[in-house]
């Protein structure tokens, strides 16, 4: 029989050993990318808790537009209450007008919807390199919300061609308008009860 030796001497290789460095920075890297789509998803529940609220506090468009509660006020001077009253009371309604009108003007402007459309995929893909690596400028990395500034700046002039400055203001004052002649031509129900009293008394 022969002997059969190893011979340790002669064995050579290269071991890898993984770098602490690069192992934390790709641990970093994840929970950076974690932290953000929990602060994302944080962001979406709230959003949704809002809307279902709003949607909830939204009373009956049979009642919002009863032509039957809607009277002149008979003097100034009970306009302010009856204004309070029906802006808490539909406040929701109110709401949902309001965006019913950006959604107009927004549909009805193709300029602007083309550069609403330019700033949310430039903030989208923002969102998706940031996931991999951080932009970086002259050496020096910029945070998410410094990119979306910029973002933010560039298109502006791309808002001001497309006319958004007067869509803001055509919004706002059509909403204000539409708002306010709404509660101050509705009666509140101690108004209403009111009236049909005297309905009552005459009859």
């Amino acid at each position: 029989m022969t002997d059969t030796k190893l011979d340790f001497g002669n064995i050579a290789g290269d071991i890898d050993i993984p770098d602490k460095q690069s192992s934390l920075k790709g641990k970093g890297r994840i929970s950076g990318f974690k932290a953000r789509i929990m602060s994302l998803s944080l962001s979406n529940v709230s959003a949704r808790e809002w809307i279902s609220k709003t949607r909830e506090g939204i009373k009956p468009w049979g009642e919002f537009i009863s032509t039957s509660r809607f009277k002149v006020p008979k003097s100034v001077k009970p306009v302010p209450g009856r204004v309070m009253k029906n802006i808490e009371h539909f406040q929701s309604n109110y709401m949902f007008v309001f965006l019913g009108l950006v959604l107009f003007c927004v549909l009805t402007s193709p300029m602007l919807l083309v550069a609403i459309a330019a700033c949310l995929g430039a903030c989208y893909i923002i969102s998706l390199k940031n996931a991999e690596n951080k932009l970086k400028i002259l050496g020096k990395e910029l945070s998410v919300g410094q990119q979306y500034a910029v973002v933010g700046v560039c298109s502006f002039p791309l808002f001001w061609l497309a006319g958004a400055g007067s869509a803001v203001f055509w919004i706002i004052g059509a909403s204000f308008f539409f708002i306010m002649l709404h509660a101050s031509m509705y009666m509140t129900p101690d108004e209403q009860e009111a009236v049909e009293l005297e309905m009552d008394e005459v009859v």
